[in-house]
């Protein structure tokens, strides 16, 4: 077994370059009592993981330099040692940036099912689809009748954010870049309304889109394109703020309107949060998600890069828009 893994090489200012993705050859070891080894399968890339490559505080631990990048992975056990996982038991977890993985086993989960596509366990039945569903009904709370607003729409978060709020009975806006990615919100997901926040009139278009007020704005992208939504916040709206998106590789402040009296006048809950903190509820939420997938009422669109050597191009794409719906690599076949 050839293993290959990705550390951090430097930090770095705006879209990390292949400079800051360094390849090594490393060793595969033997798994000890309670390890597996681990074959990996697909690699997430997620926009959160750029501010990890920053050195500053955070809700999470910075990468370190020269040592592996970690994320989201769906993986096959290969050889185990382990009196609850068996050679051919597929697993997910926060995981290195390698080929091959020994770890222990209370790292890895076995997923329920194998008879969806195994990249769904890093967009709609994963973290994506987790932070979709709690923070859209813990937070913003949707209510029959309300209008909900997403930014990045069309993405791993976003696409789930827009259908969970349809199944609650909500009037559903989302704002995506570029007309694919609009049409397949309104076409193919089924929300009332896309908008291209591309387009010189997107202004415009948002105030014809919301004749009755935002009720409801889950925020994935900051800056210009979330001072125009929040013009049109009604009284008691809330805000679950689960990104920024559009600030994450500036190299200067992020300078903007200042939000307080927006919030004042709309009495409106701008609430940020992470999927962790809902941890209590993770095999509610896991069961419901699986079964609007299962019933059709949930459909989520991945782009599947293939090979180890395309991680980084495919973490740039996140940044880009060039990426559609969730975005992961396929490292190996089973």
């Amino acid at each position: 077994m050839k293993n290959e893994q990705i550390v951090l090489a430097k930090r770095t200012e705006g879209i990390p370059q292949d400079e800051v993705f360094r390849y090594e050859d490393i060793e595969v070891r033997e798994p000890n009592n309670d390890e597996v080894l681990l074959k990996t399968i697909y690699v997430s890339v997620d926009p959160y993981m750029r501010g990890r490559m920053n050195d500053s505080k955070s809700y999470t631990q910075s990468y370190e330099i020269d040592k592996p990048f970690n994320g989201h992975i769906v993986a096959e056990v290969v050889q185990s040692n382990s009196s609850e996982l068996q050679e051919g038991d597929i697993v997910t977890g926060i995981l290195p940036w390698q080929k091959y993985i020994t770890i222990n086993q209370k790292y890895v989960t076995k997923i329920a099912s194998d008879e969806v596509p195994l990249y769904l366990y890093l967009s709609v039945l994963g973290m994506p689809g987790m932070t979709a569903y709690q923070g859209l009904l813990k937070i913003g709370k949707p209510q029959e009748g309300e209008t909900v607003v997403v930014s990045a729409a069309s993405g791993a978060v976003g696409s789930v954010v827009g259908q969970i709020a349809k199944l609650k009975g909500a009037h559903v806006v989302g704002i995506a870049g570029g007309s694919e990615k609009v049409n397949y919100l309104t076409e193919t997901l089924g929300f009332d309304e896309g908008i291209d926040y591309k387009k010189d009139n997107f202004a415009e278009e948002l105030e014809k889109a919301v004749p009755n007020g935002i009720d409801v704005y889950f925020e994935n992208v900051g800056g210009e394109l979330s001072d125009e939504v929040f013009k049109h916040l009604n009284k008691f709206a809330r805000i679950p703020v689960c990104g920024a998106i559009s600030s994450y590789n500036l190299k200067g402040e992020d300078i903007g309107p200042r939000i307080q009296q927006v919030l004042i006048k709309s009495q409106a809950l701008m609430q940020g949060f992470i999927v962790a903190q809902f941890n209590e509820d993770v095999k509610e939420a896991s069961e419901q998600l699986a079964q609007w997938v299962q019933e059709g009422k949930i459909k989520s669109e991945v782009t599947v890069d293939e090979g180890f050597d395309q991680i980084p191009n495919a973490f740039r794409k996140l940044f880009t828009g060039d990426n559609f719906g969730k975005q992961v690599i396929k490292v190996a076949d089973l």
